[in-house]
């Protein structure tokens, strides 16, 4: 055990609190420890760690003892410890993390944040007690759901995708229902779990509406330029997801002297391929918010609910080889068997080495506003003593675009051009034609400073005749 002064030089943390005396708050804060990773409440101190001129009997630390043990169900008993320094008594109570969460105080429950103790969400409750328990928040059974509501070729195709990866050891003549069985993602006869309807259902956004990824493209703050849902089976949601960024960004040629060319994205693919798995893997079911995708000019982000796993914190998620908690440990171990998971507690490490071998910065991790966010900052330009860099090609030729640009042989207004591709609808002409072809700097305006005037043409840049005369 450290001296009292050597505890006291570490200052307040996630495992240590300073109190000026004992209230309400120290109780909380106890309650809070048992919750998280334990720690140590000394009573006496100021929030800086300076002694107070304050003495304590053996009788008050009976009285503290006893008064957190009777406010918390299940009692907490910490250990009480006077001390003292030059400049007076303090009292140290060591409250151990408690097996069986969550420990609550008059019907409330509390954990660490850092060095702050805040009151637990209804959804941490519900994850710390399925944790203590044995217990995972997906291998819950779906009342309505029986096995007709499964699709048992995308049963057959994980098999397939299993067996291809050496992860499992099917043959073609397995019972899909069977091997659904001895993966407990059915129970029984006919008893589906939550997983088994995300993976596999016919449906998966029934009743689970919110089981989908919100993708948009946003120019400038505020400026929708594409938006979607995407729904079905998770399984499907993640290459859909990727297919859509990959819309969205843009990719260079780079010839570096090899047989190929090398395509270099705005951010590396496999990184995000890993981030929107793991959203989509270890997101919080439970919480009714949509994984979300924001494509903006500079940046790229993916928000999924529900903060880290109970009792992990950031800075333990960066470290290499953190310990693995997933939410979700069915279809983790679904992703895992299929290739989509490489190792355990190994994503977030191979995110940041992408975007390090990219010449990226380091993404940004944390949670916010109620779940757990990456931040992609866009990948730089390629330079010339990189590799010769052709005309770069976007994803945003799409049929569409390249339409337009075949259309354009002089300066022509909107009215005209929306004539001319055959669209009634201007917001429909806006997003699928004008927008993505200004943005990728294959068409321009004829009056920049304006663009609102009645005025306002449309004409080809030398980028966008370099499209149509290559066929890019």
């Amino acid at each position: 055990m450290l001296p009292i002064e050597n505890i006291i030089e570490q200052g307040e943390s996630e495992t240590l609190e300073f109190k000026l005396s004992f209230n309400q708050d120290v109780i909380e804060t106890a309650a809070a420890f048992a919750n998280t990773r334990g720690g140590q409440v000394v009573i006496g101190l100021s929030n800086s760690g300076e002694p107070l001129d304050t003495s304590f009997s053996e009788e008050a630390l009976r009285d503290f003892v006893n008064r957190i043990s009777t406010s918390t169900e299940p009692s907490v008993i910490p250990d009480a410890e006077k001390a003292s320094l030059a400049g007076g008594d303090v009292v140290v109570l060591r409250v151990p993390e408690y097996p069986l969460k969550p420990i609550a105080v008059r019907g409330r429950c509390f954990k660490r944040s850092g060095s702050t103790t805040r009151q637990m969400t209804p959804s941490e409750i519900a994850e710390v007690h399925l944790q203590c328990t044995g217990q995972s928040a997906d291998a819950l059974l779906m009342e309505g759901k029986t096995i007709e509501d499964l699709e048992l070729d995308q049963v057959r195709l994980y098999m397939t995708r299993a067996v291809n990866s050496g992860r499992r050891s099917f043959s073609e003549n397995d019972d899909p229902i069977a091997i659904l069985q001895k993966l407990e993602l059915i129970r029984g006869e006919n008893e589906i779990t939550r997983a088994a309807v995300f993976l596999f259902g016919k449906n998966p956004q029934s009743p689970f509406t919110q089981s989908v990824v919100h993708a948009g493209k946003i120019r400038g703050a505020t400026d929708i330029m594409d938006d979607r849902f995407i729904r079905g089976s998770i399984i499907d949601q993640v290459e859909e997801s990727l297919d859509f960024i990959k819309k969205h960004i843009n990719v260079q040629s780079v010839i570096t002297g090899k047989s190929q060319r090398d395509d270099v994205w705005d951010y590396p693919l496999d990184a995000l391929r890993e981030a929107i798995t793991n959203a989509v893997c270890h997101r919080d079911y439970g919480d009714l918010g949509d994984i979300q995708i924001k494509i903006y000019d500079q940046s790229l982000q993916i928000w999924s609910p529900g903060f880290l796993p109970f009792g992990m914190t950031i800075e333990e998620l960066l470290r290499p080889n953190h310990s693995s908690k997933p939410r979700n440990r069915l279809i983790a171990q679904t992703f895992y068997d299929m290739g989509m998971i490489e190792q355990y507690g190994s994503g977030i490490k191979r995110v940041v080495d992408a975007c390090v071998e990219a010449g990226l910065p380091k993404p940004e991790f944390e949670n916010f506003s109620g779940g757990f966010q990456i931040v992609f900052p866009i990948t730089p330009q390629v330079s010339e003593q990189d590799g010769q860099v052709t005309p770069q090609v976007t994803p945003q030729v799409t049929p569409q675009v390249r339409k337009l640009l075949s259309i354009i042989t002089s300066d022509m207004d909107r009215e005209a051009l929306q004539k001319a591709v055959g669209l009634q609808a201007r917001k429909n002409f806006r997003l699928l034609y004008l927008a993505p072809a200004l943005e990728s700097g294959l068409i321009e305006m004829t009056i920049p400073d304006k663009p609102t005037s009645r005025l306002q043409k449309y004409r080809l840049t030398d980028k966008g005749r370099r499209v149509l005369e290559k066929k890019l």
